[in-house]
């Protein structure tokens, strides 16, 4: 496209109003490189293809700010957005279409004089955790190296590596022949370009033959497994060593490890009950329990990374990329939010916390189970 574009021009071939484009300009998310002779906005290739890429992520019902961080992106280019787009789009018709098919049932079920339980008439509804979490990932949940060199140290030797529950790719290892399995179309669209193959399946059904992998590794995500102990079983069965970063819920006093959920967001105890014992996982795979300390710096924004940085909990694209403030609900995590920020601003915070500036390292539960 040699011509540039009017303003007017775009708006009608987009099907978005002048209006929003102004938007779009003011907010720097999309500007027009050029101007007409008599000084109205014009779109280049380039500025088409960006706006592109912003309204395909709108109308998924991405965020502004989301999707500022994610055409920003540098790592990503317009193929890579492509496929990205692609596999959203994907799972959204996977979506309606499971919808459809569930309505038809309930049509067919109710013309026999059966009604469904309520239940069943939620699981229509239901959706994978990560398919509402999953888009604020690339800001927030990157790789932290202190914590990937204890992970790919325990690996050992082995050379092919599942990644179980494997995301958008943090801690797979570069050097080794990694095969991932992820079952939210969200997070599987979001992995970069040269990202390891990845497979649509849950833990508890790996797809795989016995003993088909040198290891498998499961990272900060056993939490969202419905059956964690059959999954563990599985992973255990697919290979000869696993290696998996969890969550010690069971040792007394574990729920004043962390100030914030001794001191802000108790609720965070109702999300775990009911969670095997670390004995219990351990023994799933046949193997032992060792800590892993949090740096006080960490790069990965998962819940607890935070503990010496308590104002990053005051930032909403940091909890939108942590699974337990959506599980929690809105009404607990305003509340615990509005807390923290009193007590940051009075100084209440640092004076009940004074102890932790002098820690590099935090333990905080964190166990990585090795078999």
């Amino acid at each position: 496209m040699a011509e540039r574009l009017t303003v007017g021009r775009v708006a009608e071939l987009a099907g978005v109003s002048v209006r929003t484009l102004h938007h779009y300009d003011e907010i720097g998310l999309v500007q027009p490189s050029a101007r007409t002779a008599a000084g109205y906005r014009a779109y280049a290739a380039g500025d088409v293809e960006r706006l592109r890429e912003v309204l395909a992520y709108r109308r998924l019902g991405f965020g502004l700010r989301e999707i500022a961080d994610l055409v920003d992106d540098p790592a990503t280019d317009a193929v890579a957005h492509l496929r990205r787009l692609r596999g959203l789009l994907l799972e959204q018709r996977d979506r309606a279409d499971a919808m459809v098919a569930a309505i038809e049932r309930e049509l067919e079920a109710r013309a026999m004089g059966i009604k469904t339980t309520p239940e069943e008439q939620l699981k229509m509804l239901g959706a994978q955790l990560y398919d509402t979490i999953g888009s604020a990932y690339p800001a927030t949940r990157r790789t932290e190296p202190r914590i990937a060199a204890q992970i790919w140290s325990a690996l050992g030797d082995a050379r092919t590596v599942l990644n179980v529950g494997a995301g958008t790719g943090s801690y797979e290892p570069v050097d080794r022949d990694v095969t991932a399995v992820e079952p939210s179309a969200v997070m599987r669209a979001q992995r970069p370009a040269g990202a390891a193959p990845c497979v649509a399946a849950d833990a508890q059904h790996l797809p795989f033959e016995d003993q088909t992998f040198d290891a498998a590794m499961a990272v900060s995500t056993v939490h969202h497994w419905p059956d964690p102990l059959a999954g563990l079983r599985e992973l255990r069965r697919v290979a000869r060593r696993v290696v998996v970063l969890t969550y010690d819920a069971r040792t007394p006093g574990w729920l004043e490890r962390f100030w914030l959920t001794r001191d802000y967001l108790p609720e965070f105890a109702d999300l775990l009950v009911g969670w095997p014992s670390l004995a219990d996982m351990t023994r799933a795979i046949g193997g032992r329990a060792e800590p892993l300390l949090i740096p006080w710096d960490c790069a990965d924004g998962f819940f607890e990374a935070y503990w010496r940085r308590p104002e990053a909990y005051l930032d909403e694209q940091v909890r939108r990329a942590v699974s337990v403030w959506t599980r929690v609900g809105p009404e607990a995590e305003q509340r615990a939010v509005n807390m923290l920020r009193e007590d940051l601003a009075s100084g209440r915070w640092a004076e009940r916390n004074r102890d932790l500036v002098a820690l590099d390292a935090a333990e905080l539960g964190l166990r990585l189970l090795v078999a």
